[in-house]
């Protein structure tokens, strides 16, 4: 019964993104989005189940799928686990992803590509899950690389937009060289260790040997999760990712494809422990990207770019969580961020649907009174995302600067100066898009209305859960810690509330109300709007232009690259070209003289046959 159960929960989105590829056009939209829907929400079910009786039981699930690949001392079989920490992701991936895909019913609606939408969202958490069940590095390298196949099915979806396109293959191509990463770190402890799967791992490193070449190889893996979580300086492709339709934005910002680094990294909890260096280098990533990130969403005017930005951002405090060994720190962010940033980005889908596209947040204004719904839950999340008491991201934002605080003061700064920089824009995207008067146009103010509720009720559970989320870690019971606690080799550290704990809340609390404070004398009290993109000058046209980190990559990387094909092509081709032509014009000749003794003449052929002869036994007489 659990081995039917267990392929249910890995195999219906499978089967949702068959259906819908083959029937898809064919039974309509409703059918199809019901089964693609449906699909994920079995998904879910099933993980509620396994959820439930580990819970009650303490059990860990493992299913032998297949024998798999045996090459002298490796082996490797298909086998899928779930255990406490499998089973928490897929609770959001799935839960959150069937919401995306009920939310998605109505927003895409009108897209005359309806089914192969619901296909490809199918097949994304189809990847994701098996990248989290997985019991080896090899299973979860096919879900890696296939959320990142679907991820650019996703985001070039509206294909017809060269624009899109480019935005497709740039997060395609930057993640292949973060997956170059991944597979050099998985070679060298399959080299090192003998072995993939994540228990024989553990037990390898802990037995201390080949320390130098385990160190080096969680530096590669650290590579790999810097392309898949966005992070310096493969990040760019992120926010570029805002191409796609904003179901696909809320899929990879929150439930899946950006939290697969941080996945990778708790999974490996004993690897990355046995590499100190490697640790450090994890935490000046983080908070360089969560600084660099939040710095350029405070000048992006585009609604959903400065969602992206914010994701960059909470991802390097991720990281900096991840650095400093606090892992249930990051997942516990991870899970509450899953929450608010998925209601911020459906939120966002809700007004530019409104708006009929309009994604420019100078055009907007004065939203609050006319979508009280869409209002509300995304002023519930931006409280969230801001640290705001008591919402979710107050606990588990304060449990990541807590960490860098008791780790590094200098850390502790930076990750808080980033915290107040994101209750800034996040507010300022608030204030601009619901409060004074509305900007745009009279034939968009005509039909202005309130999404529907296939669209609100998403927003609504999120918001629930943005509110709430916060009580499964709470100071005092920490029951996710405590939870996690069977994965963490190294016991996590518990903190209690005291009067250090409570400072360290004040200062947090006080930083985003100076944030949110600056952005209403800014954007409401002032009336202020951002400056047209030509009126735009100084550090602040630098930042809007994402410090030109693109135009950078573009003169040192793309166009060297290019220039270089373009050399290998107009001189190195054409002789490699000529060169095995030639070869062939010489094999030509060759041949053609062979043919000349091949004449039909049988005496001929007997002459050449007797010398033959006379000189085998030549040489058996003379020289044997």
């Amino acid at each position: 019964m659990e081995s039917n159960v267990a392929y249910l929960l890995l195999f219906a989105p499978f089967a949702g993104f068959l259906f819908n590829v083959f029937f898809g056009k064919k039974v309509g939209k409703g059918l199809s989005g019901t089964i693609g829907t449906g699909m994920v929400f079995l998904s879910f079910l099933a993980t509620i189940c396994f959820f439930a009786q580990g819970q009650m039981t303490g059990k860990t699930f493992q299913f032998h799928l297949l024998d798999w690949i045996s090459l002298h001392n490796l082996t490797i079989n298909l086998d899928i686990v779930f255990d406490h920490l499998s089973l928490l992701w897929l609770l959001f991936v799935t839960g959150i992803g069937s919401l995306i895909h009920l939310y998605s019913t109505s927003y895409m609606h009108e897209d005359e590509n309806f089914s192969n939408f619901f296909a490809y969202l199918n097949l994304f958490i189809f990847f994701m899950i098996l990248l989290v069940v997985g019991n080896n590095l090899l299973v979860m390298f096919i879900g890696w690389e296939g959320v990142g196949l679907c991820s650019y099915l996703l985001i070039g979806f509206w294909y017809k937009n060269q624009a899109y396109n480019d935005a497709a293959k740039k997060a395609f191509i930057m993640n292949r060289i973060g997956d170059l990463g991944f597979l050099i770190g998985m070679f060298l402890l399959a080299i090192s260790c003998s072995t993939l799967n994540y228990t024989e791992l553990q037990q390898a490193v802990l037995s201390g040997e080949h320390q130098q070449m385990l160190g080096w190889a969680a530096l590669c893996l650290f590579i790999g999760a810097t392309g898949k979580s966005a992070q310096v300086p493969l990040y760019t492709w992120l926010p570029d990712a805002m191409a796609g339709p904003t179901p696909v934005s809320a899929l990879i910002h929150a439930a899946t494809m950006v939290t697969a680094g941080i996945y990778m990294v708790t999974r490996l909890n004993f690897l990355f422990d046995a590499a100190a260096w490697v640790q450090e280098i994890i935490v000046i990533v983080g908070v360089v990207t969560a600084l660099v990130a939040a710095v350029i969403g405070l000048y992006q005017n585009d609604i959903k770019k400065v969602l992206a930005y914010s994701t960059v951002s909470q991802l390097g405090l991720m990281f900096v969580a991840l650095g400093f060994g606090a892992y249930q720190v990051a997942v516990f962010h991870v899970i509450t961020h899953a929450f608010f940033k998925a209601c911020l980005f459906l939120g966002s889908g809700s007004v530019i649907h409104a708006l009929h596209g309009e994604q420019d947040m100078r055009n907007m204004g004065g939203l609050r009174k006319i979508m009280p719904i869409t209002f509300a839950t995304m002023m519930i999340s931006t409280l969230a995302i801001a640290g705001i008491f008591p919402f979710a991201g107050f606990w588990s934002k304060d449990e990541i600067l807590m960490t860098a605080f008791e780790a590094n003061k200098t850390i502790w700064i930076l990750a808080s100066i980033a915290s107040i920089m994101t209750a800034f824009y996040m507010f300022r995207l608030m204030y601009l898009t619901f409060y004074r008067s509305f900007r745009g146009t009279e034939e968009q103010k005509k039909h202005l209305h309130e999404s529907p509720a296939v669209i609100t009720i998403p927003l609504v559970i999120l918001a629930t859960l943005a509110t709430f989320g916060g009580l499964i870690n709470l100071p005092g019971s920490h029951w996710l810690t405590h939870y996690l606690h069977p994965i963490l080799v190294r016991a996590p550290h518990v903190a209690h509330i005291g009067s250090h704990e409570l400072m360290l809340m004040g200062i947090a609390t006080v930083g985003a109300i100076v944030g949110i404070v600056v952005a209403y004398i800014t954007f409401i009290k002032k009336e202020q709007v951002p400056p047209s993109d030509e009126a735009i000058s100084g550090f602040a046209k630098v930042v809007y232009h994402k410090f030109y980190i693109d135009e950078l990559y573009e003169s040192l990387i793309v166009k060297p690259i290019n220039s270089l094909s373009v050399l290998f092509r107009d001189t190195l081709e054409p002789f490699v070209s000529k060169t095995v032509a030639g070869m062939g014009t010489v094999m030509l000749s060759i041949s053609e003289q062979g043919r000349k003794i091949h004449n039909g003449n049988i005496g001929f052929y007997l002459f050449v046959f007797s010398l033959g002869i006379i000189s085998i036994v030549y040489y058996l007489f003379v020289f044997l």
